[in-house]
């Protein structure tokens, strides 16, 4: 009897610490990131990696995509092809880059479009990621910790691109994005394997200031070549560490019409909210989980004193 009498004051010893645990414990420090550390209108810093994509100039080969696949580890999407061929029709958990086709049914018009992570210079899956699993890199790189993500698919909800992508079929799930081949290729000298093998230069690498003044002069050169006359990336979003260039709309080509604020900075301001009035719940549950285990102790020490003089432990 005695042994079970402990096993219920370990039970509920825990259960009212529990109380404490929360209100000591700190927030995460990306959750409780403020706006001020988010500007509305981020500045690349000067040694900015990022990719420039020309859909002029792309002829729809996809050399990227398996190249892709090879350095990122990952399987061949063949489910539509029947086990044949590399055929995603869109980003998903195999599948970090991918080439799309827009076409105008009622015209001749088309272009293609290449998809992966934006790398957005502050990025909503970043602020909106409780626990730090999604990290943006001194180079702008956004890459994925797997040992911190508890699988909660915010970034999924909070990228305007719908990016990130979740593993289902997988018993240990991971999310799946474009990293800038971060890991694989940049941190030994060797660009992203999509622009390392695209065969008509479509889509480029370096440093975001070159590759903006590179697209520029190709919209200065060719005025009546580019529909918007414009670089998408350069202000959408905050700015984003990969570029287009287009003979469509944007939209089109399934690039969304988003503002210049940052994106980041809308969610601090959303989570700053949410914490805020969390706030007031976990302190009362502190205090609360302080009192409950103050007299708990002191029962205990009154039990302790009466099997002493007894022999017997009292009955709760």
């Amino acid at each position: 009897m005695s042994g079970a009498l402990l096993s219920r004051r370990k039970a509920f010893r825990r259960m009212t610490g529990f109380g404490g645990t929360l209100a000591a414990t700190a927030l995460p420090k990306t959750a409780q990131a403020s706006a001020e550390e988010h500007p509305a209108h981020p500045v690349a810093p000067p040694q900015a990696i990022a990719m420039l994509y020309d859909s002029t100039v792309c002829t729809g080969c996809k050399a990227c995509m398996p190249a892709c696949n090879e350095a990122n580890g990952l399987p061949a999407d063949t489910e539509l092809s029947g086990g044949i061929w590399d055929m995603p029709t869109s980003l998903n958990a195999q599948t970090k880059n991918i080439i799309e086709l827009y076409q105008d049914p009622k015209s001749d018009e088309f272009a293609f479009v290449k998809k992966q992570c934006m790398h957005c210079l502050d990025p909503a899956c970043v602020t909106g990621c409780p626990f730090g699993s999604l990290n943006k890199n001194t180079l702008g790189a956004v890459t994925w910790n797997p040992s911190l993500c508890i699988g909660c698919r915010y970034c999924e909800v909070a990228c305007p691109f719908e990016v990130p992508q979740f593993q289902w079929e997988d018993w240990n799930p991971k999310i799946v994005k474009c990293e800038f081949c971060y890991e694989q290729r940049l941190k030994v000298n060797l660009e992203p394997a999509c622009t390392a093998v695209c065969p008509t230069k479509a889509v480029i690498f370096g440093k975001r200031s070159d590759l903006l003044l590179e697209a520029k002069d190709r919209i200065a050169a060719a005025p009546d070549k580019y529909f918007e006359k414009r670089v998408y990336g350069e202000h959408e979003a905050g700015g984003t560490q990969v570029l287009y260039l287009s003979s469509v709309s944007f939209q089109k080509l399934g690039l969304p019409k988003l503002g210049t604020t940052s994106l980041g900075h809308y969610g601090t301001k959303v989570t700053s909210v949410i914490y805020k009035w969390l706030s007031g719940p976990l302190l009362m549950a502190g205090v609360l989980g302080f009192f409950i285990r103050r007299n708990w102790d002191r029962h205990e020490a009154e039990t302790a004193e009466q099997e002493r003089k007894t022999g017997f432990p009292e009955q709760l």
